[in-house]
């Protein structure tokens, strides 16, 4: 008997032998962080974002089989679908205020396996008021290049008795600047406009995330405004792999790889190159939006190898990354 069907035997003896429904709920037991959140009262129009921690506790491999929401308003995602053991990633769950009014409460069935079956009952709630409404539902920015600012507002509106205000904004996990101010204010409503701007400085990758509208309302003391964006090199290069494949030994190899700006630049410095790497020729010393950079490769010893090259320019401070790698047979 091999390691795996050794361990999948133990999880037999484990699960197998237990109750139908205890079976049908050992797949919550991953979710250590719990299997449910309230987004509390939010206002009409919010999206809203929660992220599930999933961990796989169990010995084996497991798959997320599948996700199901039981209402339209919810959708609910999977970071990553396969884990290996004590591996998590996070079940990303949106809840769109504009399809419901009122309070509501939504399952989410997510499903693992696939060698034993189990699903763990995940619930978001939320109550949705209809006395105070975003106008759009969230704050999104798009695919933003690193450096350029980029802006967006959101009205928000209150219809109801109370002299109702929004005293602060509060974005501090964000990189973004808030500015907040009074549109009208007249018998039974009151308007806002919250200005919400991507700092230049922003770092790269995936932005998401809450800022929060602090109000003198006892009912909804916070209101949530879901953050997205995308913030992209202004460099990039292709491809960002070299990979030689099976090379001989003493075997010459030139590759070449396109770095692009979004306006004219010079490489500055090719660093981090193994022995027998070297760049040939050089790159161009006049600004231009696309350089070329050749390297040539010489491979005295035999053995896989794999070389993270940066190549810096004067258009920003990061370098980019190329990544050479192969097998030299002797």
């Amino acid at each position: 008997m091999n390691l795996r069907h050794a361990l999948m035997a133990l999880f037999v003896v484990a699960f197998g032998a237990a109750p139908t429904s205890a079976q049908s709920a050992w797949a919550e037991k991953m979710f250590k962080e719990g299997l449910s959140h309230d987004f509390g009262s939010v206002p009409r129009g919010a999206q809203l974002s929660h992220r599930f921690v999933i961990t796989n506790i169990y010995a084996v491999r497991m798959e997320i089989t599948s996700i199901k929401s039981g209402c339209g308003c919810v959708s609910a995602t999977a970071a990553k679908r396969v884990l290996e053991p004590r591996e998590s990633t996070t079940i990303d769950v949106t809840m769109d205020a504009r399809r419901f009014t009122g309070p509501k409460t939504v399952g989410i069935a997510v499903t693992v396996g696939p060698d034993f079956i189990s699903t763990a009952q995940l619930r978001v709630s939320a109550n949705s008021r209809a006395d105070i409404v975003f106008n759009p539902g969230q704050v999104s920015f798009g695919t933003v290049t690193r450096g350029q600012k980029a802006s967006q507002v959101i009205d928000v509106e209150y219809a109801g008795v109370l002299d109702w205000q929004v005293t602060e904004a509060s974005a501090k996990d964000l990189p973004v600047e808030v500015a907040l101010s009074e549109l009208y204010r007249r018998p039974g409503q009151v308007g806002y406009r919250v200005r919400v701007t991507l700092k230049a400085d922003a770092p790269l990758g995936t932005l998401k995330g809450d800022l929060f509208l602090k109000t003198n309302d006892p009912a909804s003391p916070l209101l949530p405004v879901l953050v997205e964006g995308v913030v992209q090199s202004n460099l990039t290069v292709a491809p960002a792999t070299l990979n030689l494949g099976a090379v001989k030994l003493g075997e010459t190899l030139t590759r070449r790889v396109v770095v692009r700006g979004t306006k004219p630049f010079r490489v500055m410095s090719v660093e981090g190159m193994g022995e027998g790497m070297h760049v040939d020729p050089p790159p161009s010393a006049t600004p231009a939006p696309v350089q070329v950079v050749s390297f040539k490769c010489v491979f005295r010893k035999a053995g896989d190898f794999k070389q993270e090259v940066k190549i810096k320019t004067d258009l920003q401070d990061a370098p980019v990354v190329v990544t050479i790698e192969g097998s030299v047979a002797p």
